[in-house]
């Protein structure tokens, strides 16, 4: 069969979830159940994968999708404890005082607070802690998962300490022991490379967010509402992704993400309560009363305005539980203490499942639902709960998590039949690699546009970046040494496209959806968010373009021309809404104050 012929029938599960999920607006529930049925009958007919294979790549896909659910379970509870407290009041009272613009918020909860916990645990933590408080703080369930999906792009290379690169890029790679006799070495030298393509393109990020955010959510459906908050959104921006860029090319891809995140955050917080940048307090922007939303953007998580026993609790004790996470998922995550090695002793493993070769395992103790989970019953402690109101969190995390079940049990699956599907009678590389072959074959020269597009497939696909760059890495260096271009610029463009791909990826927007209740309304967000990583991997991949073939063709060449064509884009559209917000005349209540 023709590489064409097989790169377009390994295409046939995700154009499944495209056509049903995306444009028919299917719940993932009824969708994903076709799509795994559409990579089974390819895995056995096509690439003739023995049925056993194939039933324990399901049992594998059955077992992770059981951790995720786990890890869902205990980000509610979490927030749930919280509500039952007091503690959520108190926190969006914090957040008041600092502004009550809900642009201002976004940009600190999902940019800086998410690159945080996606540098400390990686793995979709952010959605499960950013995305429910964001809901916690009056959001609408939608404009949260949204919010939490795009920001999932830059911090995700240095996500869980450097994992994506340090296991999924060396690992990869590692195959071929001649490509270099240090991988450790070489990994380091591709991640300062992918820090430099994520700074440029995350520059915009926290802009996306709150452009989506107002224009999808807002009272004007209004892009120029967000954009109005530019100047900001370019400060956090630049708070994250200097001292990110610093770390990664001087201390290595463990802590870029962690300590961006932490960085930016001081910084921005403490000029945010200084009044820099930030908007004045009768243009402050806010969302509708929830009796005018959309019902599609309302989940079935409902937050109550619950007040402490006592009438009020300090905003330190508030937050306890947050820093109690954070604090906990880097100890356990640090390579040179005890405490990773100590978690991660009791692994639950499925090994050899029906002669297969495939090994399903989890380790129990070392999931961020364990940290959750524990966070939530120090909760309890430190905030003086009642035993009734934290029985409520409970019951109300299983039913929420219980309703996302139905998705995940099929997605997750399929992803791991498409992943397993190599080593069939047929003779064929498992479907991503044959698809990644079919848009080598037709690309030559153009590959550096795109390899940031595989990669993102590759997460969207198989819901990690890590697992992205085990697939592709290899692929990428290969085909980047036989276009004779630094194999290690392609590496390093397989890397940004696989975190990219995060924000499309189907499972981890069942995840940050059940978190909040919005199971059904997955493609919705998709929808939301493809723009987003359209234009996040076509800027990385001119300019990676652009990069590897300077030598050859000078800095005027394709790539150059798109790079700096997207840039003047975005000037230009920030130029333009940014003068169209200020024409607008304000609502009569601003006027009334004004000639008072």
């Amino acid at each position: 069969m023709s590489t064409g012929m097989l790169s377009f029938l390994s295409l046939l599960p995700i154009i499944a979830v495209a056509v049903f999920l995306v444009v028919l607006r299917w719940p993932a529930s009824k969708a994903m159940p076709i799509s795994y049925l559409v990579a089974i009958a390819l895995a056995l007919f096509v690439w003739k994968v023995p049925g056993a294979n194939v039933a324990a790549a399901s049992i594998n896909g059955l077992v992770v999708a059981g951790t995720l659910l786990y890890i869902i379970f205990g980000a509610i509870l979490l927030l749930n404890t919280l509500q039952e407290s007091g503690g959520i009041k108190t926190i969006r009272q914090g957040f008041t005082d600092i502004s009550g613009d809900r642009r201002i918020q976004v940009i600190i909860i999902a940019w800086l607070f998410g690159s945080f916990i996606e540098g400390s645990a990686g793995f979709g933590t952010p959605a499960a802690v950013a995305v429910p408080l964001l809901v916690g703080l009056g959001f609408p369930a939608m404009a949260a998962v949204v919010a939490g999906m795009v920001i999932q792009s830059t911090p995700v290379s240095f996500g869980a300490v450097g994992t994506p690169m340090l296991v999924g890029v060396q690992t990869g790679l590692s195959a071929d022991p001649s490509i270099t006799n240090d991988f450790l070495a070489l990994t380091t030298l591709i991640a300062g490379k992918v820090a430099i393509l994520h700074m440029l393109a995350g520059t915009l990020v926290p802009l996306f967010v709150v452009a989506l955010m107002t224009r999808f959510f807002g009272r004007n459906k209004s892009f120029s509402e967000g954009i109005k908050v530019w100047k900001f959104a370019l400060f956090a921006s630049f708070s994250m992704t200097i001292p990110y860029v610093i770390v990664a090319n001087v201390l290595g891809p463990e802590f870029p993400s962690m300590i961006g995140g932490l960085v930016g955050l001081a910084i921005v917080v403490f000029a945010a309560k200084k009044g820099f940048l930030m908007p004045p307090k009768d243009q402050e922007w806010d969302f509708e009363e929830k009796s005018k939303w959309d019902p599609e953007w309302i989940g079935s998580l409902e937050i109550k305005d619950i007040a402490h026993k006592s009438g009020s609790m300090s905003m330190v004790r508030a937050w306890a539980p947050y820093i109690l996470v954070g604090l906990f998922l880097v100890l356990t995550r640090l390579k040179t203490l005890p405490l990773m090695e100590w978690l991660q002793a009791w692994n639950v493993k499925f090994e050899n499942i029906f002669e297969s070769g495939i090994t399903a395992s989890f380790q129990p103790l070392y999931l961020p639902g364990t940290i959750f989970i524990a966070v939530s019953l120090i909760t309890y402690f430190i905030h003086g709960m009642n035993a009734s109101g934290y029985k409520r969190a409970w019951s109300q995390s299983a039913k929420t998590m219980i309703a996302a079940s139905t998705a995940l049990v099929f997605t997750v699956p399929m992803v791991q039949v498409f992943l397993n599907s190599g080593g069939g009678a047929a003779g064929y590389d498992k479907m991503p690699i044959e698809l990644a072959n079919g848009v080598a074959a037709l690309a030559g020269e153009y590959w550096p546009f795109f390899s940031t597009f595989i990669g993102g497939i590759g997460a969207f696909i198989a819901g990690s970046n890590t697992v992205s760059n085990m697939m592709f890495a290899l692929f990428q260096h290969d085909v980047g040494s036989q276009i004779g271009v630094d194999a290690t610029w392609i590496v390093a463009l397989q890397a940004v496209g696989g975190a990219a791909g995060n924000m499309i990826c189907v499972h981890n927007v069942v995840a940050a959806s059940a978190v909040v209740g919005l199971v059904g309304k997955e493609g919705a967000v998709i929808r939301k968010t493809l723009f987003p990583f359209f234009y996040y991997a076509l800027l990385t991949g001119s300019v990676g373009y652009s990069i590897v073939w300077y030598s050859q063709k000078g800095i005027f060449n394709l790539g150059s021309f798109i790079a700096v064509g997207i840039a003047v884009a975005a000037v230009y559209i920030i130029a333009t809404n940014n003068r169209r917000s200020n024409m607008i005349l304000p609502p009569p209540s601003v006027n009334a104050k004004s000639a008072k």
